[in-house]
């Protein structure tokens, strides 16, 4: 894909641009309001203020055009100004903002829903309910399960990352920065071993055994309302579990009457290289939450389902009064039509194919890239001391450093901090990608 070709077209000059230093005076200027106003507690990654984005590129007050390779953590998946969306936002908006569905229903939240029955994997009966977030998106599906089942337990992953609401801060992984001081959390939260194959060396059908053997004994199926996973995980690492971890799962799930419930929130709407990760093995959940990269960057997550697993709940059991807003669903109707128009999900793979082939190079040529892995626009890198397993957190930490400082979005996850993660949007340009990772590679040499 060139500039010319690229969603919504080459509106916003598609280049790698340094005026002054990253951060420069202007950013420099509005972070000590931000210091004065903003919560200590809101941090940010790369402290630079926006006042454009699009295709590929973040522009800043000082005249720096950036490089995107987060995609605002894959929510600008369509771009941060696609034309389908900006459209029906602006329709929408001079219509209405907002009436309550709860108290008078409209038709984008109705037509939003009827996008998720297709798209969504299974051809079974399928409803949703429309939140605000990811996080909501999590905590009602286990409300969902657990009415459906009249069993309260949940199980959860190793490196799992669900949210920052009381129930998912309970289901996440990571101690730092997501939970620490913020206890006590809720109850009846289980965590089980996920397929790490870096880590691990097991088989998908063997990790999946000593998980299972895991909630058997610790937790046992009667008491199970749901199982909870990342198909692949996000803020965790970018783990893909080994094939045949997922199936064995549900299916051990679909015998013991638990609700298999997939978290797509980072990894939905054609990131992978498929509209969904779970598709990648034909694994059908019973619910999927999704938000990210539903709305093109509106607040807007979705609880999708099976008719009767979601009709289970009583009337005004679930909701919120902002959940499914009219103008995020219409731009989520945007995004799904952009995405669908420019074929996003084949687009997700073309890319993986240039930024797999150029990190594949790296990795030959320095040993502290110990693992590549992902799908689509979804690949990481993680790095570890040369010859071991040993986390190195702070070339991490480097390699990122020198690529915000030339110009590069880049943003770092995983349990122990020692992750490069790549989430481009799917509208970013060959031309502009090939470039980034110039980039990445200058980041690994200068950083030895």
């Amino acid at each position: 894909m060139t500039d010319a070709t690229r969603p919504g077209g080459p509106a916003l000059p598609q280049e790698r641009k340094l005026v002054t230093a990253i951060p420069g005076p202007g950013s420099l200027e509005r972070l000590d309001r931000k210091k004065a106003f903003v919560a200590d507690g809101v941090g940010t990654t790369l402290p630079v203020f926006v006042v454009a984005a699009g295709g590929g590129v973040i522009v800043d007050v000082d005249g720096n055009s950036l490089i995107d390779l987060g995609s605002g953590i894959a929510v600008a998946s369509v771009g941060n100004a696609a034309p389908g969306v900006v459209s029906r936002v602006q329709e929408q908006v001079a219509a209405f903002t907002h009436t309550c569905f709860m108290v008078t229903p409209y038709d984008g939240y109705v037509d939003v829903c009827e996008q998720l029955a297709q798209l969504t994997p299974g051809d079974h009966a399928k409803k949703s309910a429309l939140f605000n977030s990811g996080a909501e998106a999590v905590e009602n599906a286990v409300k969902i399960a657990r009415v459906a089942t009249g069993k309260d337990a949940v199980v959860v992953f190793d490196h799992a990352y669900h949210g920052r609401t009381n129930l998912t801060m309970a289901m996440t992984a990571k101690n730092m920065p997501y939970k620490h001081g913020f206890g006590p959390f809720a109850g009846e939260v289980y965590r089980a071993p996920m397929s790490y194959p870096f880590r691990d060396g097991l088989t998908g059908e063997e990790a999946a055994a000593r998980a299972i053997d895991v909630i058997d004994k610790q937790v046992g199926a009667g008491n199970l309302a749901c199982v909870v996973i990342e198909p692949i995980q996000g803020e965790g690492g970018f783990i893909v579990p080994a094939p045949g971890f997922l199936p064995a799962i549900s299916a051990w799930c679909s015998a013991n009457d638990v609700v298999f419930i997939a978290d797509e929130i980072q990894s939905g709407f054609c990131r992978t290289g498929a509209w969904f990760a779970c598709d990648d093995e034909g694994v059908v959940p019973d619910l999927v939450t999704t938000a990210k990269g539903i709305a093109g960057g509106l607040p807007l997550a979705a609880v999708t389902g099976r008719a009767d697993l979601m009709d289970a709940v009583h009337a005004g059991g679930l909701g919120g009064t902002y959940g499914g807003n009219p103008i995020a669903c219409a731009a989520a109707l945007g995004a799904m039509a952009e995405m669908r128009e420019h074929e996003l999900d084949r687009r997700a793979r073309e890319i993986e194919a240039i930024m797999r082939d150029r990190l594949s190079a790296l990795q030959e040529q320095h040993a502290v890239i110990a693992d590549l892995r992902g799908r689509g626009a979804m690949l990481a890198i993680e790095l570890c001391r040369p010859g071991t397993t040993e986390p190195d957190a702070a070339r991490t930490a480097a390699v990122s450093a020198y690529c915000h400082a030339h110009g590069v979005v880049t943003l770092t996850c995983g349990t122990w901090g020692n992750v490069v993660r790549f989430l481009p949007p799917l509208s970013i340009s060959d031309e502009l990608l090939r470039e980034a990772f110039d980039v990445v590679a200058e980041a690994f040499a200068a950083t030895t």
